[in-house]
């Protein structure tokens, strides 16, 4: 994901900094040029070692260091980085950053850069709710650093409060959102629906489907990743929201529908990926309930057809894309949605193909617009979510 970019990672005197070699190696995972540039107080915390060998670069601390080839080393890095991050950043170091002090090679790498900077701050409760180290916060965003806000909890100090350096998911969420696509996605409103809805029978029981949810959430973080502004509408699921989007959490398909509905005028593209039950329970009581040898026979009505609604009050210029799951006469079907519908493209996948459907990461996929279909081979759905959001904006360039 990160092929072909170069990440620089300001490393400074905190006992966070032991976190930071878990960061190096996911980035350096991800395919990253990873260059890691220490203050001398950090090298007492964690080892410069550490990092050369996760990164296979040079670890930089000292600003007159002659052992390695000659060039002006601050400048030259400054140049070629696509995006630079400070963590943990001290109270001492941003402050230094905030008023344009240069007087190790940390700091000095950051003034020379002109590519995007982040700084996530971790130090003691007092220290950061200081006014000073506030104000300092408030210069480095008037300037354009994007600062990460301190997780809750134990400090070093054994204080509970604010200042903790967040965990590296969060780190590299940061830098993904900055760097890993283009934003070809800047300016435009997108929602997406994902995972299943519940349907309560009683106060104990509810019909459900197998959705994992995982599809429309990669979708929805693919969006994002892309400058998008993201609304993701989605039933409960076991995996973790996608940072920097909008959750709206609900359980039915009526709250769906309502969710959805209320939003679609002000959306430029709305992809339908969630496993709505078609029906839902009647109203009855158990003693209409029917048994038959054995199995429990319940009353369903059905349900608004959510994508139907939105194709019949599609605004002009608005994208409409549904996903179409089958286990028969896919293409077919899957068509005929599409007209139906009024849909702009629709995704089909057939559920008895290896691969596809429910509850894996990967996914067989056809993409069917009213021009052309496109069969794409197994692939992860984080892939799959890309080629989505790739076709979709070619259908809107025509």
């Amino acid at each position: 994901m990160l092929r072909g970019k170069t990440v620089i990672l300001g490393v400074s005197g905190s006992i966070a900094a032991y976190k930071i070699a878990d960061l190096a190696s996911k980035l350096s995972k991800l395919h990253c040029d990873v260059h890691v540039v220490m203050t001398k107080n950090a090298t007492n915390f964690i080892n410069p070692i550490t990092f050369e060998t996760l990164t296979n670069n040079k670890c930089l601390v000292d600003t007159f260091d002659r052992n390695f080839q000659y060039n002006v080393e601050h400048v030259a890095l400054s140049k070629k980085a696509d995006a630079v991050l400070v963590a943990p950043a001290t109270a001492n170091v941003i402050a230094k950053m905030a008023h344009g002090l240069a007087d190790d090679m940390l700091t000095t790498t950051v003034l020379a850069c002109t590519c995007p900077k982040i700084v996530s701050p971790a130090m003691n409760t007092q220290m950061l709710h200081n006014p000073i180290t506030q104000d300092n916060l408030d210069i480095l965003k008037h300037y354009g650093f994007e600062i990460i806000e301190p997780a809750t909890g134990m400090l070093a100090c054994k204080d509970i409060g604010e200042g903790k350096l967040p965990d590296t998911d969060v780190l590299l969420d940061y830098i993904l959102k900055t760097i890993a696509f283009e934003k070809d996605m800047q300016g435009l409103n997108v929602l997406v629906t994902a995972g299943p809805t519940q349907e309560s029978i009683d106060p104990v029981r509810f019909i459900t489907n197998h959705s994992s949810g995982k599809m429309g959430y990669a979708i929805a973080r693919n969006a994002m990743l892309r400058g998008a502004k993201v609304t993701l509408v989605t039933g409960e699921t076991a995996i973790p929201k996608p940072r920097f989007v909008d959750v709206v959490n609900i359980k039915s398909a009526a709250e769906m529908f309502e969710e959805v509905t209320s939003r679609a005028a002000n959306q430029d593209i709305i992809i339908k990926a969630a496993a709505v039950a078609d029906y839902t329970p009647a109203s009855f009581s158990d003693d209409k309930i029917k048994k038959s040898d054995g199995d429990m026979a319940i009353p369903l009505d059905r349900t608004q057809d959510i994508l139907k609604y939105l194709g019949q009050n599609k605004r002009p210029n608005q994208f409409l894309c549904g996903f179409s799951m089958e286990t028969k006469d896919m293409l077919e079907n899957s068509r005929r949605k599409l007209v139906h519908k009024n849909l702009d493209m629709i995704v089909a996948n057939n559920l008895k193909v290896a691969g596809a459907g429910f509850g894996v990461d990967t996914n067989v996929i056809t993409m069917i617009t009213p021009g052309k279909e496109i069969a794409l081979e197994i692939m992860s759905k984080d892939e799959a979510a890309e080629q989505i959001l790739d076709e979709m904006l070619r259908q809107r360039a025509r």
